[in-house]
């Protein structure tokens, strides 16, 4: 096993031992393995930087590198795509720790030599590998115990050189919660924070995004590149990709509404005209309808037989029929559950309940979600017809201070 820190600035020798060159970098390529190999290293004489291929060196240990030639190739050193630079890409850059679900600066890089090759086995974030590369040779070492992450549970390495990617990244990533993703990508600088939404799936990236505050999301979403964007716009829910657009310029938010597939781009022009203060610019337009004459039995068949339902159904609205608007009562999931089979709706519905009109202020429908202890509420035009509901989780963020917003379970995610 070895530290980067015990190899930089260690001399290079030929066959006779003399030395030749000092080692300034080492190189390694990132590709799908957990563990990515060493192709070689980025040796420095006099003011000229050169490569070295893995396959020149025959010795590689703290005391430093022995060559098994004497000719060296001189041209000055040109990163190749792929490569990574370990001190220039990896020393004192951030990363994501998958395991550990957490932002940290890495400190040292641990490499250890196999049958064949040398590999990158581990990230040291402790204080104790800061302490192994800055304090002057022949000090003890502190106390402090040594850390070091398992490459294989590196979600993402932020660094600005360009060339450098993680294939691997966004499956890795992809095994957190979207929200703990949104959290590790707020605490990082914007421009990784976007590449890490931005190397994830559509879906994951839309429900990563919905965790992240509103200004964060649009200028993501807006510095994306159109199509992607739209793609992504499509898997968030009605009203949160309303929202993006509604706060994007105007053009933007035209161009990527128009990229939109028919039926999504429907259900999102329905709420742009909504006021953000209002009941019509908090609701969505995710609920189920059933048409009152259906039993109870028929309407779990329907629910079952569905190919898209919201996530999360607590309340069925029962309209006068099939295709018609006008919403006669509601039925809570679990009531249609345990009712006989055979009942019609209309006769375990309720007719009496709690509703809002769309120009009603958010911050009094949200207050009356919270009085009645509501899971959602329906927002009605003039005529009865549903327009859609609010649910709690949208309303809570309306009546809890600032703070307390990105704390709340979001029961409809």
């Amino acid at each position: 096993m070895l530290y980067l820190s015990q190899m930089l600035g260690r001399p290079i020798r030929d066959l006779e031992g003399e030395r030749v060159a000092t080692v300034k970098d080492v190189i390694v390529r990132l590709g799908d393995d957990d563990h990515p190999p060493v192709t070689g290293l980025v040796a420095r004489f006099g003011r000229r930087n050169f490569f070295l291929s893995r396959w020149r060196v025959t010795e590689l240990n703290e005391h430093g590198v022995r060559l098994n030639s004497d000719k060296l190739n001189l041209r000055p050193f040109v990163r190749r795509d792929g490569e990574v630079l370990l001190a220039r890409d990896v020393l004192d850059k951030q990363l994501i720790d998958v395991d550990g679900k957490r932002v940290v600066r890495v400190n040292d890089v641990q490499l250890i030599e196999t049958a064949n090759d040398w590999r990158v086995t581990g990230a040291d974030v402790s204080f104790q590998g800061l302490w192994r590369r800055l304090a002057p040779a022949g000090f003890m070492g502190t106390r402090t115990p040594v850390e070091v992450l398992d490459w294989a549970d590196v979600g993402y390495l932020a660094t600005d050189a360009a060339t450098v990617q993680l294939k691997s990244s966004s499956g890795k990533l992809a095994r957190l919660h979207p929200v703990e993703i949104a959290r590790l990508a707020e605490a990082l600088s914007y421009h990784h924070g976007s590449e890490v939404v931005e190397s994830l799936d559509d879906e994951t990236a839309a429900e990563t995004l919905e965790e992240m505050p509103s200004e964060r999301q649009v200028q993501i979403l807006g510095d994306m590149d159109e199509e992607r964007a739209a793609d992504i716009l499509e898997w968030m829910s009605p009203d949160e990709a309303a929202d993006v657009l509604g706060d994007l310029p105007e053009d933007k938010a035209e161009e990527l509404l128009g990229l939109m597939e028919d039926e999504e781009q429907a259900d999102v022009a329905e709420l742009l005209p909504y006021a953000d203060d209002t009941a019509g610019g908090l609701m969505t337009t995710e609920f189920v309808t059933l048409p009152h004459e259906l039993t109870v039995g028929e309407a779990l068949a329907r629910l079952r037989e569905m190919a898209e339902t919201p996530n999360m159904i607590y309340y069925l609205y029962v309209v006068e029929r099939e295709g018609s608007w006008k919403l006669s009562g509601v039925i809570a999931l679990r009531s249609l559950i345990l009712a006989d089979p055979s009942v019609p709706l209309n006769e375990v519905m309720r007719t009496k309940f709690q509703l809002a009109h769309p120009d009603e202020p958010a911050r009094e429908v949200a207050q009356r979600i919270a009085e009645y202890n509501l899971l959602a509420l329906p927002v009605m035009d003039e005529t009865g017809d549903i327009l859609g509901i609010i649910t709690v989780d949208d309303a809570m963020e309306i009546l809890l201070p600032k703070d307390w917003r990105q704390r709340l379970p979001r029961l409809f995610s």
